[in-house]
């Protein structure tokens, strides 16, 4: 998902696919990139230039996720309030006693 969104405004070359998705390994981008690509959602494009350039671009079909993808971005800002209040809530729920112990277990 978070991919398909960096794609969204057209193609983009490796080190700016990972700097755009925080946190994510080259190995996990370079994996998740190569399923898009089979999956027919990217298109990787090599330029025969020295170095050589290579850039990825949503297909036809990976543009199509653009829209339900932009209602879900939608949805999540608009109720991140809810959701951080009840992993609060839940946290506070399933904590441990405070005066538990390791020798306790």
């Amino acid at each position: 998902m978070l991919i398909v969104v960096a794609l969204r405004d057209g193609s983009v070359r490796f080190s700016e696919l990972r700097r755009r998705v925080e946190g994510i390994s080259q190995k996990m981008l370079t994996q998740t990139l190569r399923g898009l690509e089979r999956d027919g959602i990217v298109r990787r494009t090599v330029y025969p230039e020295v170095p050589v350039r290579v850039e990825y671009t949503l297909t036809e079909a990976g543009r199509t996720l653009c829209e339900p993808l932009s209602a879900l971005e939608e949805w999540s800002i608009a109720h991140l309030g809810d959701v951080s209040a009840a992993q609060e809530s839940y946290d506070r729920a399933h904590r441990p006693p405070a005066d538990s112990t390791d020798r306790d277990k």
